[in-house]
């Protein structure tokens, strides 16, 4: 098999959410331990940082894995979906895994794998924890699949572990309350590791908290020390911030939604310092002091980690941001962005899959905007004409677009210089733009 014809089969031929949904999901540990025991528990050798949550998890990630390369590590990166390629959801200092690794891979395996018959996310983790091994890395950041508990990468005790939200997504599997989202989330939560959660709603404070204490795990809610006074989105793009000793930094991450990934970014910082990682930095009053080094890692996120989708600036006569944000709660800050905008018009190019809330997301999208609705190329994709007669319900005009490709093309041959187009609704609504249309 070629690198193509490896991805079908791990695509296609594996249970796979990401393509099945539900019908794709198998919760548990059993088959993952089988896994890893076949290959020698590769995750042992390697120290890691684990991260869940409903939203920023993914930027947390890219953020943390960046301040560690700069400093000198060798850092692995685990993180999904991706957005244009397989491969990058396996990273070492921001390089994707090889193709020949995973071909080579898949086919000394394709009997194992077979009789095993683990999902596509199994597979794919413990193809990660052997590169990782393999490659000798010092320190892999580990993104969560779903939930947490009974996922594929809870096999692992790691130095630090990291709650970034709480949120109502994927209700069907993960509980229909907060609190029930809450106890699978805290899953990751280990005896004596400290856990830092960036949740900051009351519902969920309770369970994680009984959690930490259950298993001696000392616990800091970021929201409780933030370490942000002031922040301000720069004309150019990135937000500037303050800290509580005028310590001041650029992030390139815009997006109103990412002021609280930094702030749990940079209390994962210092949780690292004081084990003795990162760079060395001055602490006063429990507050890193940003140093050239993390200002760099800050300022170059994308750059060093390959991270894509994050409220991303493609061009800017019209001005063309995509963002990958997909429920309510992401849908809270990126709402109040689009309505923000200083444009003449406003070109909204948008679908989402069909489990999602999507009568919650379409009460919250801005009406005074021209819609360009889609689908993705996924199974799960919602209609062109579903979504747009869900749009008509909430007073959202447009026509509907086969393609995401058509979609923009329609945007953008009707978008003046001082007009803005927004891609979003969906990871792969924004993956089928960067494909197509960039």
């Amino acid at each position: 098999m070629n690198y193509e014809e490896t991805c079908d089969y791990l695509f296609n031929k594996t249970a796979n959410f990401e393509s099945q949904g539900q019908q794709g999901y198998k919760p548990g540990l059993e088959t993952m331990e089988k896994l890893d025991e076949h290959f020698g528990h590769p995750h042992q050798k390697f120290k890691s940082i684990h991260i869940a949550g409903t939203n920023g998890k993914g930027s947390v990630s890219h953020m943390l894995a960046a301040q560690l390369q700069v400093c000198g590590y060798k850092v692995g990166l685990y993180t999904s979906p991706h957005i244009m390629d397989y491969a990058e959801r396996i990273r070492v200092n921001g390089h994707p895994i090889a193709h020949d690794y995973v071909v080579n891979f898949v086919e000394q395996e394709k009997n194992f794998i077979e009789q095993l018959e683990p999902t596509f996310f199994e597979i794919t983790t413990a193809l990660a924890f052997k590169y990782f091994a393999e490659n000798d890395v010092d320190i892999a950041v580990i993104e969560t699949g779903l939930g947490g508990r009974l996922d594929s990468t809870n096999i692992i005790t790691p130095l630090l572990s990291i709650i970034t939200t709480v949120a109502y997504d994927h209700t069907d599997l993960l509980g229909g309350t907060l609190e029930q989202i809450a106890v699978e989330k805290g899953g990751i939560i280990k005896k004596n590791v400290p856990v830092i959660i960036g949740d900051d709603k009351k519902e969920t404070r309770t369970v994680f908290e009984a959690l930490a204490n259950d298993v001696s795990a000392p616990i800091t809610f970021v929201m409780d020390e933030s370490d942000i006074v002031s922040h301000q989105p720069l004309p150019e793009g990135g937000i500037e911030y303050t800290t509580k000793h005028q310590t001041h930094f650029v992030c390139e991450l815009s997006g109103d939604y990412q002021v609280r990934n930094v702030d749990t970014t940079l209390h994962a910082i210092l949780a690292l310092m004081k084990m003795g990682y990162l760079c060395d930095c001055t602490i006063e009053s429990n507050i890193p002091l940003i140093n050239q080094e993390m200002n760099d890692a800050f300022m170059n996120v994308c750059k060093i980690t390959g991270l894509q989708g994050r409220w991303q600036v493609i061009s800017t006569q019209p001005k063309v941001v995509c963002d990958t944000g997909h429920n309510p709660e992401a849908w809270t800050y990126l709402s109040k962005q689009l309505e923000a905008q200083d444009c003449q018009q406003l070109h909204i190019v948008f679908g989402m899959v069909d489990d999602k809330d999507i009568y919650t997301v379409m009460s919250m999208l801005p009406q005074k905007a021209t819609y360009y609705f889609t689908k993705a190329s996924t199974k799960r994709a919602m209609s062109e004409q579903s979504i747009m007669l869900f749009g008509q319900q909430f007073g959202l005009q447009g026509s509907a677009y086969p393609t995401v490709e058509e979609a923009y093309k329609a945007a953008r041959e009707a978008a003046a210089d001082s007009d803005f187009i927004f891609i979003g609704g969906s990871s792969y609504v924004v993956a089928d733009f960067l494909k197509t249309c960039n």
